[in-house]
């Protein structure tokens, strides 16, 4: 079994630059290459002889496995153009958890400002029936278990860093949700709670 790189339409964007897009879109082509590389290496190994190797690509593979994945979920929700968030029943659920849309849109905004590198992520849990969001460190690092995505805003440098510096991170937010296509979203948010 192996991955294979999703492609991806992605219309022109506000701020966000075809150069950076492409650049992204190799950086995932990474992910998805990296992933079946360690796939690869640890049904070579022998578990009796080389526990340490495999433990420490077992780790990178969890890095690796949720760059991709982290990456398919950004991408799908550029695609299409940008529309407005018209869906009832996420609407109604992000009414539900925060009071309103823009109470949970000032929240979600101030998580993906956080220091570092890393991930602002919008998830259902199904055991809860309720959403939450969380910020995971570099790829991996504090996704919730059982959570299923429903958005995710890549926080990493090379994702604005060329269109809008550093100093830039806010705009780069207020443009995503700019060019955000909230159907896929809602879609999403569709899937997560019929799973």
């Amino acid at each position: 079994m192996s991955y294979t790189p999703k492609t991806f339409t992605i219309p022109e964007l506000k701020g966000i630059s075809a150069t950076t897009i492409a650049e992204h879109l190799k950086l995932y082509e990474g992910y998805v290459k990296h992933a079946n590389l360690i796939l690869s290496e640890l049904q070579s190994r022998n578990p009796d002889t080389d526990a340490y190797a495999m433990a420490e690509l077992q780790r990178r593979f969890a890095f690796e496995f949720d760059g991709m994945r982290n990456h398919e979920y950004y991408f799908a929700s550029l695609e299409g153009g940008a529309t407005p968030l018209t869906d009832q029943a996420l609407t109604d659920a992000l009414c539900a958890q925060w009071g309103s849309v823009e109470t949970w849109l000032a929240a979600f905004k101030t998580l993906a400002k956080t220091r570092g590198i890393g991930w602002a992520m919008l998830y259902y849990d199904q055991h809860t029936k309720r959403l939450l969001h969380a910020w995971v460190d570099e790829q991996h690092l504090g996704h919730l278990t059982g959570c299923v995505p429903v958005l995710a805003l890549d926080m990493w440098e090379h994702s604005f860093v060329a269109d809008y510096q550093p100093s830039g991170k806010a705009t780069y937010i207020e443009d995503f949700f700019f060019n955000l296509n909230w159907n896929v979203i809602a879609e999403n948010f569709k899937n997560a709670t019929r799973a």
